[in-house]
């Protein structure tokens, strides 16, 4: 087949076949820094490639360790048998109990008997055994122990990310079309319990010739940052099949504009680890085009 031909094909399905333009010095710049920022928190000591570990807890007492008794295991170097007892209340506490001499920490201090704060306070009770670090996190009404670990294989052996090349034809202006309140969504999640998180209306915008729309997703009312979770035709191909994510600056009071730049889409904690909660694009948030901009996939999880 002809170039010729190629290119009316393809131009059929409304994929251009014309180069795309030089990026702005600038903003290439920006894009650049951003990169490196992503991949620095990534392989960071708390980074997403040190987890090792999620246990999620039922209601009762749960010991802890190495032994075989143990019902969350921790078959790590340096960890006894039974290093400590978490217990979930019928009042929806978490109470540690430790073994003594177990070496097992709180906060950089000796662990004794004491409730733990989830991470739905804000600042999570840190417990330190050996290399392990751990937290209680709590997803809508579930509570889970995450366990990390900085000699995590997945961070040593860590690869690195790769990018589709810069094309600022995917970075474009959205409007946002309120919703009249803001709405209460339940948003999947790869594991765990689904999430409520609130959405202040749907996006459009116009890429590769076509019209379409996203659903952006905050924590709150207060929130500056708009969160999205999408797919499109590259997911599952050149990128990870659950999705990618996407952040931008809401729009201030008064304004309806939202800048989609997809060069900084990036790919979810849940393609690097099997222990993280990733939420999954909510319905409506599956592009039928391909977006060839942002992180690739990585590895084969």
């Amino acid at each position: 087949m002809t170039k010729v031909a190629v290119c009316a094909a393809v131009l059929l399905t409304v994929v251009s076949c014309s180069k795309a333009p030089a990026p702005d010095p600038a903003w290439a710049a920006e894009i650049e820094a951003w990169r490196a920022r992503r991949s620095a928190s990534l392989t960071s000591p708390d980074g997403w490639l040190t987890l090792v570990g999620l246990h999620w807890l039922e209601p009762g007492r749960h010991r802890v360790g190495s032994g075989d008794d143990a019902e969350i295991f921790l078959d790590h170097e340096g960890v006894p048998p039974h290093a400590f007892t978490l217990e979930l209340t019928p009042d929806r506490r978490i109470l540690l109990d430790p073994v003594p001499g177990s070496g097992l920490a709180v906060d950089g201090e000796p662990a004794t008997p004491r409730p733990l704060a989830s991470d739905r306070s804000g600042a999570p009770s840190l417990l330190t055994l050996g290399s392990l670090r751990m937290v209680v996190i709590q997803r809508e009404d579930r509570f889970a122990l995450r366990v990390r670990d900085p000699n995590s294989p997945v961070r040593a052996n860590f690869q690195g990310l790769q990018y589709f090349p810069l094309d600022p034809r995917y970075r474009v202006e959205a409007r946002l079309e309120r919703y009249p309140t803001l709405k209460t969504v339940q948003v999947p999640t790869a594991q765990g319990p689904p999430q409520r998180m609130l959405a202040p209306g749907v996006v459009h915008f116009a890429l590769r010739g076509r019209q379409l729309s996203l659903q952006p997703l905050i924590s709150s009312a207060g929130d500056t940052s708009y969160f999205f979770v999408f797919r499109d035709a590259t997911s599952g191909r050149e990128t990870y099949g659950a999705g990618r994510f996407l952040d931008a600056t809401a729009p201030p009071p008064g304004s309806e504009i939202v800048v989609l730049d997809f060069n900084r889409a990036y790919t979810p904690p849940c393609a690097f680890t099997p222990y993280a909660t990733c939420p999954l694009p909510p319905p409506g948030n599956v592009l039928p085009i391909p977006v060839p901009a942002g992180e690739k996939g990585y590895g084969t999880h």
